[in-house]
């Protein structure tokens, strides 16, 4: 068994039967479970809400975070610690006070995720490395299930795995994660696999069968 960290991504879920669908993930050895957050402008679309949030805190005792895709993030930061939320992940692009963002999620007692989009770069992102517990790569562009995933971010991956021991943060991945790619990123440093419909939901096996295969 691998120690890398399996997370459901709850869009990709039955949302009729959300709370059998949580217990389900959580039986079957899902590791913390992944909610989207979108406001309409940061991404031209709208994810789960807050009674999502409240369904999936009632039913696990895992570690739950939330991926905000929003303009001002930091507005919302004490709304999520006080649903229960134990890690918050950020963009870097669109907040001009993005280190005090961070501050404010680590000040609020919950893990800082920092979210990197396909067309930043590591060197944009650097100065704040200090301050991530997670970063999470995007592997296609936020904000819609169902795309490609994008190859030229393992370049940014592999440079983010080169620098994590000396930052101390983990790293994540987020986007059309199959489990090929599960099986090959788990050797190149990757320490977290965000899950929809590319590895988990929708298939014959069950969530048991495939979680145990992929921690294999």
């Amino acid at each position: 068994m691998t120690n890398i960290k399996i997370c459901p991504s709850l869009m990709c879920a039955n949302f009729d039967n959300l709370k059998d669908e949580v217990v389900s993930l959580d039986k079957a050895g899902a590791d913390i479970f992944h909610i989207d957050i979108m406001d309409g402008n940061f991404v031209p679309n709208f994810g789960m809400g807050l009674q999502d949030v409240n369904t999936v805190r009632r039913n696990t005792n895992k570690e739950i975070d939330v991926h905000l895709m929003s303009i001002n993030a930091t507005d919302h930061i004490e709304l999520f610690k006080n649903v229960g939320v134990d890690i918050v992940y950020v963009h870097s692009e669109g907040d001009p006070l993005i280190s005090t963002t961070l501050a404010k999620i680590k000040e609020n007692g919950m893990k800082v995720g920092l979210v990197v989009s396909p067309g930043t770069s590591v060197y944009f992102i650097k100065e704040l490395l200090n301050l991530a517990d997670i970063v999470l790569v995007m592997t296609v562009n936020p904000g819609f299930a169902g795309q490609k995933y994008l190859d030229y971010v393992d370049e940014k991956i592999f440079k983010l795995a080169e620098l994590k021991s000396k930052y101390n943060f983990e790293i994540f991945v987020d986007g059309a994660i199959s489990e090929e790619k599960v099986k090959y990123l788990k050797t190149k440093g990757v320490d977290g696999f965000i899950l929809g419909t590319s590895a988990l939901f929708g298939k014959d096996e069950s969530y048991e069968e495939i979680i145990k295969r992929l921690k294999a």
